[in-house]
């Protein structure tokens, strides 16, 4: 069988304890799904994990917002994001949601035949565009493409590409079963806030999340992400945080020049930066001339989510300051 972790080995979800099977009980509950490798990745770090699960499940999975249309967002973020993986668990959950046109059309790469949906898939990979929903589903809108902001960075950096062993996702009918298999989690209602009590971090909620439990939820991530700059030196910290605030959000890191650090003399630098900017171009050479002893799968992941809400916090300042131009 296909091993989808590139660079850890995280401990088998039926030996979880802790609040890292309490995460895995409420994934199956409310995701439908409790061993995902998008959160199985993660679980070497618990606040890391605790933090993702919570601000993907308050703001793609309860709230009052269509799941279909922040499905349709967090596929077009994917696919800003060269995130194949993220872009067909999107159709599969787009499957479940019965909008099974929608989600082959995404799939083939076409342009949704709804207006609705084509404004929110062309938002979600460009979030400096006008937010095509109404300002009182923006937490759930805002929060669900920013944590596939960051979830697409921990895919490309520590999975494979395929969501299914084999590729098998390819195939038009295994997304549709696998879709239909999740159709009544999808459809259930849940209470906002319930995964709050797993948190293991906080932080200041930003100001688009308004006073929601995506707010929490965010502030924690955030908290729990910005550990990772802990593992690098202050000048190799500042040099990424520097490197992604003068980034436009799209532009993709080059692998030459001056821009990425050399791999022998500043490794872990070089692979934050990467995982902000093209998590899609880290190769196993990156990885190996950092990770190495006391270094330890803890690090590695949290060192990864440090570029990663570089990133995020890069893209959320452009959403802010739209907004605050056209306060």
């Amino acid at each position: 069988m296909t091993v989808p972790f590139r660079y850890t080995s995280p401990e088998p979800p039926k030996s979880a304890t802790g609040v890292v099977a309490d995460v895995y009980a409420q994934l199956a509950t409310d995701f439908g799904i409790d061993r995902a490798t998008t959160f199985v990745v993660l679980s070497a770090a618990p606040p890391l994990l605790t933090g993702t699960w919570a601000v993907m499940r308050e703001s793609l999975l309860a709230g009052q917002a269509s799941r279909t249309g922040k499905e349709v967002v967090a596929a077009g973020v994917s696919l800003a994001n060269r995130c194949p993986f993220c872009v067909t668990a999107h159709t599969v959950l787009l499957h479940a949601t019965g909008d099974h046109a929608l989600a082959e059309r995404i799939a083939r790469g076409e342009q949704p035949e709804d207006p609705g949906h084509r404004q929110l898939l062309a938002w979600g990979k460009d979030m400096s565009t006008p937010q095509p929903f109404p300002s009182g589903q923006a937490p759930e809108y805002i929060g669900t493409a920013l944590v596939f902001h960051f979830i697409n960075r921990i895919v490309s950096s520590l999975l494979t590409e395929d969501m299914l062993p084999g590729g098998a996702e390819k195939y038009r009918l295994v997304r549709s079963v696998a879709g239909r298999s999740l159709a009544r989690t999808v459809r259930r209602e849940l209470v906002p806030g319930e995964s709050l009590t797993l948190l293991e971090t906080e932080g200041p909620a930003p100001a688009w999340a308004a006073d929601t439990p995506i707010g929490t939820a965010f502030g924690a991530l955030r908290a729990a992400a910005h550990l990772g700059a802990g593992l690098l030196s202050d000048e190799d910290a500042a040099l990424v945080r520097a490197s992604v605030a003068a980034w436009d959000g799209v532009a993709p890191l080059p692998l030459h020049g001056e821009e990425l650090p050399d791999r022998e003399e500043r490794p872990g630098a070089r692979l934050a930066l990467l995982a902000a900017r093209a998590p899609y171009r880290i190769i196993d050479e990156d990885v190996a001339a950092w990770l190495a002893p006391p270094f330890t799968d803890h690090c590695l992941v949290h060192l990864i989510a440090f570029g990663a809400i570089c990133a995020v916090e890069r893209i959320e300042a452009t959403l802010t300051a739209r907004t605050e131009e056209h306060a």
